[in-house]
């Protein structure tokens, strides 16, 4: 969705992660009938984001396969391209640091979501995107005093993401906003529902 004069919004996936906590293989794990990476991937799809960028690193040809079913599913392949992390084993800077780079020149902010994260509501979305649109650096839904994702990263910090190394990944980014970042409430836990064992596959 345009905003105007400022550009246009995107999304990365970050779905590089090998899910060693998990055992392996998390991301095609099944979740309620489907891969967890579709619930993630749909609320991406659903955002204002004109462009999806999906962060492959493990078992990427699956990943990427089990993306483009899902795209294709919806009639969106189109908003859907798929770019290689070849050094995602450094950590999610790294990840996060392929799918920047894979950014159109014009976007006014990118969703950050990701790939265990099968929960996120559309309905927080838009107003992510009204708070950066108001004059936030970035903004991220809070739940019962927690914050969750997605994160939406405005325009001014996307260089900085390209720039990103190790394991932090956005937090490094955000750490020292203050004032200029925005939190939205939200009555909805999916925002910070994440799978890290395969026990979370059944959630309470």
């Amino acid at each position: 969705m345009a905003t105007g004069g400022e550009g246009r919004w995107a999304a990365i996936l970050l779905a590089a992660g090998s899910g060693r906590r998990f055992g392996g293989g998390k991301l095609l794990a099944d979740f309620q009938g489907r891969p967890l990476l579709a619930g993630a991937l749909e609320a991406a799809l659903a955002s204002p984001a004109l462009d999806v960028v999906l962060v492959t690193g493990a078992q990427a040809e699956a990943v990427g396969a089990a993306a483009r079913s899902v795209a294709e599913a919806r009639g969106e392949a189109a908003r859907l391209r798929i770019v290689h992390a070849a050094d995602h084993a450094e950590g999610m800077g790294a990840s996060l640091r392929a799918g920047a780079r894979a950014l159109p020149p014009d976007a006014a902010g990118v969703f950050v979501f990701l790939g265990d994260m099968p929960k996120v509501p559309p309905a927080i979305l838009p107003r992510l995107a009204q708070a950066v649109r108001q004059g936030a650096a970035a903004a991220a839904p809070m739940y019962g005093g927690r914050r969750g994702h997605p994160v939406l990263i405005g325009r001014d910090l996307l260089p900085a993401l390209a720039r990103l190394s190790g394991d932090e990944g956005a937090r490094a980014v955000l750490a020292e906003l203050g004032g200029r970042m925005a939190f939205v409430d939200t009555d909805d836990p999916g925002v910070c529902f994440d799978v890290d064992r395969p026990e979370d596959l059944t959630p309470p």
